[in-house]
């Protein structure tokens, strides 16, 4: 599944399920493949924002009820409440695909979602001059050894296979949604109609694109089906027919199973060179992979801004805030411990791998958080400035012993039995090592100090 719980954000990019979420308020889909959409459904009942042309294909395609979805028009800012400001912008990918432009109290985000970079993405005036703190990149062709084509070149390459075939008949397989400018610009070159199941044929009206789709049988020699079919037996058969070649477009390494087969290297994903002109030209604060598992760490680093990236909008526990206030409160200090090691943690570092179950786990795992008074200078939230820190009183040793507070006092009538100074004058280290815990930390180190300073001095006498 493609998608992200973007951390420090109520944000959600093509994710769908609500459980684990965490505080995401804000829903958005970048576009209608399949990988998008795992988990929307019919039943989705929350806002929903996408572009206008991605809305029509999502009521009629997963009947998403429509008073959810929200259609934002592409390359217009639209302010979500008070926290966020989003701008959609042509991703180059499929029809009705974007880009999000996010601003807010986080810092400034841009998620490309699927997409194929061009030139004219520099024209963008909401990306020219923009800092962006973090880029959420499409990785899917992030690789030096997997070169790729222009989507013009390898339409060439497509109109070079079929010349070489006069007598045959062309089938081309593709995805329900996209490649639809190839199957136009091929239509135009050989002057034919493409023929295409009657969904198909309702959906190309739906996009507006122009008339060169029929759904009767024989009359273009071009067909579209579903890239499931191109495959051995479908094409023994349609050779039994006619004599039939199948084209594959796809970027990604196919194997052929039949010597009709003719994979082509069209692709609506950016290749490593254009991911890498788009990184450089942007220069972001940080990368990170939109495709988890993929492997491009070290190819961005060069090219990322060294200008101080802006921290998420970090949402600290209340019990965590007071705890961390009262106790600077004691010491006559600011509480800033805390907060410092927190935002330290938080900040992407160059290429950052993330995993919205690992974000959204943390989420779940933050709520009705109880947090006793305790040595924070021994916990996760010191940092190496240092700070200072002591242990709780009163309540707070109740719960440091983790006991009832009977409990706590009958311990504390026991402690005071087992350190008297009947029990000091000879076996004081026995004693020690052999009393409980929760006994020992009723005590306080002052205390611990006489007792042992009392036990040596009564060695001396002896």
């Amino acid at each position: 599944m493609s998608g992200t719980v973007i951390p420090g954000t109520p944000i959600a990019v093509d994710f769908w399920s609500v459980r684990r979420a965490g505080g995401a308020r804000l829903f958005f889909l970048s576009h209608m493949h399949s990988d998008h959409t795992v988990g929307l459904s019919s039943t989705w009942s929350r806002p929903l924002y996408c572009s206008p042309l991605t809305a029509r294909l999502l009521h009629r395609r997963l009947q998403v009820p429509t008073c959810w979805i929200r259609p934002l028009e592409v390359g217009q800012s639209h302010a979500l409440g008070e926290e966020v400001t989003v701008t959609l912008l042509d991703s180059n990918h499929c029809p009705g695909s974007v880009m999000f432009l996010f601003e807010g109290a986080f810092g400034t985000i841009l998620y490309t979602g699927d997409f194929r970079y061009t030139s004219a993405m520099r024209g963008e005036p909401a990306l020219r001059g923009r800092r962006v703190d973090r880029l959420y990149l499409d990785n899917t062709h992030c690789h030096p050894h997997r070169p790729l084509p222009s989507r013009q070149h390898a339409t060439r390459q497509a109109a070079h296979v079929i010349r070489a075939h006069p007598q045959h008949q062309v089938v081309i397989g593709v995805y329900s949604l996209g490649k639809e400018t190839l199957l136009v610009d091929l239509a135009v070159e050989f002057s034919t109609w493409v023929v295409v199941s009657p969904w198909r044929l309702e959906q190309m009206r739906l996009l507006e694109l122009p008339d060169v789709f029929t759904a009767e049988e024989g009359a273009g020699w071009i067909r579209a089906v579903d890239i499931t079919e191109i495959r051995w037996d479908t094409l023994v058969s349609w050779n039994m027919l006619h004599p039939t070649i199948a084209i594959l477009p796809t970027g990604r390494p196919v194997k052929v199973t039949h010597p009709n087969i003719h994979p082509i290297p069209y692709s609506d994903h950016s290749s490593f060179s254009e991911l890498c002109e788009f990184v450089k030209w942007l220069k972001p604060c940080s990368v990170i992979p939109i495709v988890r598992g993929g492997t491009c760490q070290a190819y961005f680093q060069e090219y990322l801004s060294s200008a101080p990236q802006a921290l998420p909008d970090l949402q600290i526990p209340k019990p965590v805030q007071e705890s961390v206030q009262q106790q600077s409160k004691r010491k006559g200090q600011e509480p800033l411990c805390l907060l410092k090691r927190a935002a330290w943690h938080s900040v992407p570092r160059g290429v950052v791998y993330e995993s919205p179950e690992k974000y959204t786990e943390k989420s779940e795992a933050s709520t009705d958080v109880k947090v006793p008074q305790q040595n924070y200078c021994e916990s996760a939230f010191s940092s190496k400035e240092g700070c200072t820190c002591h242990m709780g009183e009163g309540k707070g040793q109740e719960e440091l012993s983790g006991e009832q507070p009977g409990v706590a006092r009958a311990a504390s009538t026991v402690s005071q039995a087992l350190v008297s100074d009947e029990h000091f004058p000879t076996g004081f280290a026995e004693q020690y090592l052999l009393t409980p815990l929760n006994v020992l930390k009723q005590n306080s180190s002052q205390k611990f100090d006489e007792l042992v300073e009392d036990f040596f001095r009564r060695r001396e006498v002896l």
